[in-house]
């Protein structure tokens, strides 16, 4: 059997370059300085020639027809569940899908016989570096072909090898210590998997694969020892590096780009059975099946994830994110449950909110008359008109946030040290603590290494994409691409701040201006409300399209880095994602807490937005109660846009596939056709669906002070998530190329940045956005003399300290006219601000309780900042990442697994002493018996 060589690998590598992009690669001798494979056999120069010759030199001329190696053709034996070839000994490791040119309806002889011919040389190349190919013709439609795809051991071997994949050494015989909780276990067994059902994967010592050394692995069934995951990724390894064309020196290769070109339709390893029943083939695992029915199921959502069987079906990289989206959800119950007792602590507490019962009482809240709040359209108003906003803030602006955003900002701390420790365990227990040594270079990075520069460690040659310069200029470039989207968004939320300004104007002037206290409309719908929502929801539809558009700019300016590995890529494309969302998602929430109602100035001399437009003000109350809404609408609002994408959308493409074939639907089609019409998850799928939840981990941290029920809608929704992620993988997609993954890679760094930043976003939510501060002045300072005429500690009286009087009169800008003549006889007005009154000496001027304020919510925020940070360190230093009992078993393991090899080493070198010993022994015999004779 012909493998696969070192030289080959090497020059395959270094020409894909345009899997995504479809570009072309870049002309060059393939470098021959780092080893990027290391097989143990090399191919002779006339294996090289030949593969050459079998390579499409142009899209014109060919190699001899005769050259060409295909697939055997073989009809459907009729057993939909079988996972193997015809002959049931050679297992399906994976599916390439391809239209039979021939039986096009629009045959387009020139294009059509180009991809023909390209196809014929990739699978020609992949039968000549061992792998074994069956064709079968569509059930449903005969222009279909599907080529099932088989490594035999010899090549599962030689690139098990290639790719440093670890594989069973011996039973793990290391004793497990008994948990501290062990006695409930009668509480929490209702809620695990049933072992009877999922049985426990059973734990081995393991070590990179060697050829040399297979003696010492744990090899009891050359067609176990491999599993089904396993065995796709080394074929997709195998497919992802195979030439197919080559032109002007140039040469293409790779699967992704055949499937983008429309060469091939679909390349996909295969589900292993039916998710709705258990499978006839009594050989077949049945695991996706007992995914379904113990994971993705509505009535297993009370239960605990099977992660191990998620692992071993899906892969680590979709395992770790499971796992970690199911520690987040734990978590996210206590955060629940403190949010949901300081909701109740204010909704309980709101009938004794002092300053409220004088925003609605008659004789206080209904006699002061407020000044308009834009220029001559807006009216006068009484403050009363605000009582129902004034009664919900209550529930909000209580003690029982300040309490929340300092239990806020330690869970988050505990989260993250507690992940880490979870983590390290999975790392031990998935074998991926030394992920980093064995991942390799993308094609797409190989395929451009054309430089030569001197390794600064070794001190030899080697290949890479770009020079220091080059990297700098794509750099640059990528950095300017990122700031120029980021921009762009700023440049939308102060488009909808200006919407915002247009359309308070005219809601003040449309919507009733007496209120007498029972008309629903006059209640409820007040001018700020009306505002504050319609521009959410604009808000919200502009970053869903903003959010599609950059998605793919995103996308193509990673490429056009150019990462060296997957996880390289994946982290990059985090970070610009995370940047452009952050800003995306959040911008309208920092705008409501920290800039709305801050630099208006006062009625006399207020400020305008563009020389135009004046700036809006916050409700008497405050600003907190719109910042609330503008956090559901946006967290509602956005699970149920994921949920319709995640449900209905894959459900409703797989509902229209089968429709168009249900005239064939009698027929009984193989496990590969089944699997064909299921959606593509896609390379990114999981990347969405971390973004989606850091998005959401954001919104529960950075303003949850506004907002104490927001971990619930979390939990809730997370519940729901974890559920329909499963049912949505199981059912409705394509099983994905199986991946390792160490950790959830750069989501780590972006979720403590967020944690530490939430702390200070808290305190000046408080601080600035609430009322709490200047109540709690008033109510040490400001109730009681020298300041106060009351003779004890009162919120008495605070609404009328805290809102100023403006003569009408006195309006600064005398060229504009008076905005308010004929608004009414008033001559005097309210506003929200601590200034001195007409006719004082400074008036106008902010008063002493405005500097008390001022320093007292600076020294809120300094001292809740140090607390919480405080804290955070220690808890932090005080956990470590790793547990001691991990760390235990990590050395414990690696020790054996030395001795292990070591000790079979030495058994080997024993044995073959003896060999050499006993012959010498023989030789000398014979050489002393003829003298002896």
């Amino acid at each position: 059997m012909q493998m696969m060589t070192r030289d080959v690998l090497l020059e395959m590598e270094q020409e894909e370059e345009d899997d995504e992009d479809g570009d072309i690669g870049e002309q060059g001798v393939p470098p021959s300085g780092r080893p990027f494979l290391r097989p143990h056999t090399l191919p002779s120069s006339l294996e090289l020639d030949i593969r050459d010759q079998m390579m499409v030199s142009s899209f014109g001329t060919l190699g001899s027809q005769q050259d060409f190696q295909s697939p055997e053709f073989e009809e459907f034996n009729g057993q939909p569940d079988s996972l193997f070839f015809n002959d049931g000994h050679r297992r399906i490791d994976f599916v390439l899908v391809y239209e039979d040119e021939s039986r096009k309806e629009t045959n387009k002889k020139g294009s059509n016989e180009k991809q023909r011919r390209k196809r014929q040389a990739y699978e020609s190349n992949l039968i000549h570096d061992g792998l074994q190919l069956e064709a079968t013709r569509s059930v449903l439609d005969d222009k279909l072909v599907f080529v099932k795809v088989h490594a035999p051991w010899e090549v599962l071997c030689t690139y098990a090898e290639i790719m440093h994949i670890k594989l069973p050494l011996k039973p793990n015989d290391l004793k497990t210590r008994a948990s501290a909780f062990s006695n409930f276990n009668w509480f929490t067994k209702v809620l695990q998997v049933d072992e009877s059902i999922i049985k426990p994967e059973q734990e081995f010592f393991t070590a990179p694969f060697e050829r040399n050394r297979m003696n010492d692995f744990y090899i009891r069934d050359r067609d176990t020892f491999f599993n089904p995951a396993t065995r796709s990724r080394i074929v997709y390894f195998i497919l992802s590096r195979i030439k197919y064309q080559v032109r002007d020196n140039v040469k293409k290769f790779g699967i992704n780009k055949l499937v983008s070109s429309g060469i091939y339709k679909a390349a996909f390893p295969l589900h292993d059975c039916n998710f709705g029943c258990p499978s006839e083939d009594f050989s077949c695992p049945n695991e996706r099946y007992l995914l379904y029915r113990e994971w993705a199921h509505p009535r297993s959502i009370y239960k605990k994830q099977p992660l191990d069987l998620i692992r071993k079906y899906y892969g680590e990289k979709i395992g770790i994110y499971f796992a970690w989206l199911g520690y987040y959800t734990q978590m996210l119950l206590l955060a629940a449950v403190v949010g949901v007792a300081c909701f109740l602590y204010g909704y309980v507490n709101r009938n004794d909110c002092t300053w409220s019962k004088e925003v609605c009482h008659p004789d206080i809240g209904g006699k002061i008359i407020m000044c308009p709040q834009c220029d001559r359209l807006c009216p006068f108003w009484k403050l009363n008109i605000t009582c129902e906003s004034s009664k919900k803030l209550c529930i909000f602006d209580s003690f029982g946030t300040l309490v929340f955003a300092v239990f806020m900002g330690v869970w988050v701390t505990l989260f993250l040290e507690f992940w880490k420790r979870r983590q390290a365990e999975l790392e031990y227990e998935w074998d991926t603590v030394e992920l980093q040594q064995e991942e390799q270079a993308r094609p797409e990075y190989e395929a451009r290494c054309t430089h030569v520069v001197i390794n600064e460690i070794t001190q030899e040659e080697e290949r890479v994409p770009f020079t220091t310069w080059g990297k700098c200029i794509r750099i640059a470039l990528c950095a300017s691409a990122v700031l120029f989207w980021i921009l762009l968004i700023i440049a939308s939320v102060i488009g909808i701040i200006v919407y915002r300004l247009s359309l308070f104007i005219v809601f003040s002037a449309k919507l009733p201006k007496n209120s007498n206290g029972t008309d629903p409309i006059q209640k409820y719908l007040t001018p700020q409300t009306a505002t504050s929502v319609t521009a959410s929801l604009i808000s919200f539809v502009i970053i869903m399209i903003l959010n599609i558009i950059y998605e793919k700019v995103a996308i193509m300016i990673t490429n056009f880095e150019l990462p060296r590995t997957q996880t390289d890529y994946e982290n990059s494309l985090t970070m610009k994602m995370f940047l452009f969302q952050f800003v995306n998602y959040y911008s309208s929430c920092f705008y409501i807490a920290f800039f709305k109602g801050k630099f208006v100035g006062y009625p006399g001399d207020p400020v305008y937005w563009l020389g135009k437009y004046r700036n809006e003000e916050c409700d008497p109350g405050g600003c907190l109660l719109e910042l609330t809404t503008q956090l559901t609408i946006i967290m509602g609002g956005k699970a149920i846009w994921n949920n319709i994408q995640e449900v209905l959308l894959p459900w409703v493409k797989n509902l229209i596939g089968r429709c168009r074939t249900v005239s064939g639907s009698e027929k009984i089609t193989p496990r590969w056709e089944q699997d064909y019409h299921l959606q593509l998850m896609g390379r990114l799928g999981l990347f969405y669906e971390y973004l989606e939840m850091i998005i959401q981990f954001g919104f529960v941290t950075l303003f949850v002070a506004s907002f104490p029920l927001a971990p619930l809608l979390a939990l809730v929704n997370n519940i729901l998530e974890i559920r329909v992620d499963a049912w949505k993988m199981t059912t409705q997609y394509r099983r994905m190329v199986p991946e390792k993954a160490q950790d959830i890679g750069a989501w780590q760094p972006i979720m403590q940045g967020i944690a530490i930043l939430a702390v200070v976003t808290n305190a000046m939510i408080i601080a600035f956005t609430s009322d709490m501060i200047p109540r709690l002045v008033y109510y040490w300072s400001f109730s009681v003399p020298p300041y106060g005429d009351h003779t004890h500690y009162t919120m008495e009286g605070y609404i009328n300290n805290t809102l100023s009087f403006f003569n009408v009169a006195d309006f600064r800008n005398r060229s504009k006219g008076n905005p308010y003549s004929g608004l009414g006889d008033h001559t005097t007005c309210r506003y929200r601000d601590f200034r001195h009154p007409p006719g004082h000496p400074q008036e106008y001027k902010h008063n002493i309780y405005y500097w008390h304020v001022i320093a007292a919510k600076l020294a809120f925020i300094i001292v809740m900042e140090h607390v919480i940070y405080s804290v955070k360190f220690f808890i932090s230093y005080a956990i470590p990442d790793v547990s001691k009992s991990t760390k235990s078993k990590i050395k414990r393991e690696k020790y054996l697994t030395q001795k292990l090899l070591h000790e079979n080493h030495l058994k080997d070198i024993t044995k073959n002493m003896g060999v050499i010993a006993e012959k010498i022994v023989e030789a000398v015999d014979n050489n002393l018996r003829p003298k002896l004779e």
